[in-house]
């Protein structure tokens, strides 16, 4: 325990939002619970807490900059093609790698306000805690000089900071060898043309000359790590799962919640949390609606809605089969509403380091079925036996398992695995149970929030050491 209140520092893209968004929030709200000076600067600000603070989008420019850009500002109450060419040709002059980079490939590291990141708090940090840093807004090549001042943490909620572009790359390996030839410009974060290695050898290059304590939520992601140029960063790493608020997340009265939410009671509910989940290439909406749609078939005459949380897409209807998207919910209490009104959870996804959304399923004791892929059977311990399609290299008996497994990608296995959970409310409901019951003990913010303190107490004073010897 730390011998006094710690200054925190967390960074990441932005404060409101799901997956690693809710997790610096979670964490920057509970650490301010505890006594601790909390706060979280973020590339984009949505919320209105006085405590987190925007990165500013311009920090520093060196007199070249200055100079055209002068000129360029002299320009703009002019009107005519030909001045909006001269503007744009001195903003090329004034920050050529700014301007041209994206057309060539190259990720956007130019944000100098992250030059100025430990100015954005009235103290300077104990620790800075960094999340997500794609996005555009933080410049990696501070990271060697700010590690080097205070502490800094790094948990890795996707792959990006191991490859030449995307956030995860599904089957491709280059990443571990230096990208190149990239299969897919797509991915997200996208870029227009294959700057890749050249990406992958900058990242390296400021990795060796960082020190990084790292931290990943799930075993999975961290086995990538130590095969990545990261590890050469690398002052101490851990594993550290993430945790939900069992205050809010726990399992409630169905009736009741689907009461609060205006859905009907006589229905049966598939609930299905993502981010824009018809369009999100993580998940895997294709199978999910594939699978439904033919669970609508087989059971003939029994109202079936699918809930999509996180959705925009219009309402549609295959038979007696309602798919409803619900947009982004702000309240983590009307989250957990739905949950709650739900008789299966779906999380089916061609990817994911340790989603938060599978860890309120199973706090909120919703019998839930999965994608066996990324760090998802981490989270889950997977129902021997259920039927030939359930996977998972641990298997566990009714009275231990906490969800279903399925195959990714596989339409057949997971129907399958709804109808034999819709058939079997004893099972479900055991199954609801054990999720509960192994979410108190393994997923509680709490303990996260601990684990935390804990690793940054160890690391400040070694630190202080350090320094008071150096």
């Amino acid at each position: 325990m730390a011998d006094r209140p710690l200054r925190i520092l967390q960074v990441n893209t932005v404060d409101i939002g799901g997956g690693a968004e809710k997790v610096a929030l979670d964490l920057f709200r509970s650490y301010r619970a505890r006594g601790h000076s909390s706060s979280l600067a973020v590339g984009y600000r949505f919320g209105n807490d006085p405590e987190v603070v925007p990165i500013p989008r311009c920090y520093r420019r060196s007199s070249w900059s200055r100079l055209w850009l002068s000129l360029e500002k002299r320009l703009q109450p002019f009107d005519g093609i030909g001045y909006a060419v001269s503007r744009a040709l001195l903003r090329t002059a004034a920050n050529p790698t700014e301007e041209l980079g994206p057309y060539f490939g190259v990720e956007d590291f130019n944000h100098s306000g992250t030059h100025g990141l430990l100015e954005l708090v009235p103290n300077e940090p104990d620790v800075v805690h960094c999340h997500n840093l794609h996005g555009a807004y933080f410049d990696l090549r501070v990271l060697p000089r700010l590690s080097q001042r205070v502490p800094v943490v790094l948990t890795l909620h996707d792959a990006w900071l191991l490859t030449g572009h995307c956030a995860h790359s599904f089957e491709c390996e280059r990443w571990k060898s230096g990208c190149g030839r990239c299969p897919d410009l797509t991915l997200y974060p996208a870029i227009k043309r294959d700057a890749t290695a050249y990406n992958w050898r900058r990242k390296r290059n400021i990795f060796s000359k960082s020190r990084l304590f790292v931290a990943t939520p799930s075993k999975w992601l961290m086995d990538k790590v130590e095969q990545s140029m990261l590890r050469h960063a690398i002052v101490d790493a851990r594993v550290i799962s993430n945790g939900v608020d069992l205050s809010v997340f726990h399992p409630a009265d169905r009736c009741l919640s689907r009461f609060s939410l205006n859905l009907p009671q006589d229905a049966t509910i598939l609930l299905f949390v993502a981010n824009r989940a018809q369009i999100n290439r993580w998940k895997d909406y294709e199978t999910l609606q594939a699978a439904v749609a033919r669970v609508g078939q087989l059971m003939p005459g029994r109202q079936l809605l699918v809930v999509s949380l996180g959705g925009k897409a219009a309402t549609e209807r295959i038979g007696d089969t309602e798919l409803r998207s619900v947009s982004f919910q702000k309240d983590p209490k009307i989250v957990a509403q739905y949950y709650q009104a739900a008789d299966v959870y779906l999380h089916a996804s061609r990817i994911d380091t340790f989603p938060c959304t599978v860890l309120e399923a199973l706090a909120c004791g919703t019998a839930l079925i999965a994608s066996d892929v990324g760090g998802i059977p981490e989270q889950v311990k997977g129902l021997q036996g259920l039927t030939t399609h359930s996977v998972g290299s641990n298997r566990y008996s009714e009275n231990d398992a906490t969800g279903v497994l399925v195959p990714t990608g596989n339409s057949e296995a997971l129907t399958d695995c709804i109808m034999r959970l819709l058939t079997n409310e004893t099972l479900r409901c055991q199954l609801g149970r054990n999720a509960a019951a192994n979410a108190r003990e393994r997923f509680d913010l709490e303990d996260q929030t601990q684990r935390y303190l804990d690793w940054y107490d160890e690391i400040t004073r070694d630190y202080r050491v350090r320094r008071f010897t150096a």
